[in-house]
């Protein structure tokens, strides 16, 4: 069985205004920097610093925040859920790495010929491969989840 991909506008509703202004500022503050180090280095080398993950160390911390607190209003303790969300978001992020990286290759190589072309093909390629890797360790998970359920018993004593 599969689950459907879809988007939720409802946890917007669970931050505090704060938290979107640290966002924001993170991720103003790292595209500031990278115009920066592009008007410097040149476009290559500041296209990379723009391609690096400016939120995600406030997104980790702040969703893992948010389900300690969902947790604890429902008089649960909450850490190590807030920690698995956490570490969820991360292995999307390395993902949507894999799709980025796929998207510069593809772009470099054709961006001679024709930018219109190059950056079609380039969002086709991420599409193609971000939707690949995320079938894939669905899959993988799915399989080692499999394989722990079907071991050998083991004893509750230990």
């Amino acid at each position: 069985m599969t689950t459907p991909i879809k988007v939720t506008i409802s946890s917007l509703h669970e931050g505090r205004w704060y938290e979107y202004l640290v966002r924001f500022a993170l991720g103003g503050t790292a595209t500031v920097f990278a115009g920066l180090v592009s008007s410097r280095c040149g476009a290559s080398i500041g296209g990379l610093f723009l391609a690096l993950p400016a939120i995600f160390c406030a997104s980790a911390t702040l969703i893992e925040s948010h389900e300690i607190r969902r947790k604890r209003e429902a008089g649960l303790e909450g850490k190590r859920r807030g920690q698995e969300a956490a570490a969820l978001d991360a292995a999307g992020a390395a993902l949507g790495a894999l799709g980025m990286l796929t998207f510069a290759g593809v772009f470099f190589i054709l961006v001679e010929r024709s930018v219109p072309s190059a950056f079609v093909c380039a969002a086709l390629a991420w599409l193609i491969i971000s939707v690949a890797a995320w079938f894939a360790r669905r899959r993988l998970r799915v399989t080692r989840a499999a394989q722990r359920n079907s071991g050998p018993a083991r004893s509750r004593s230990r």
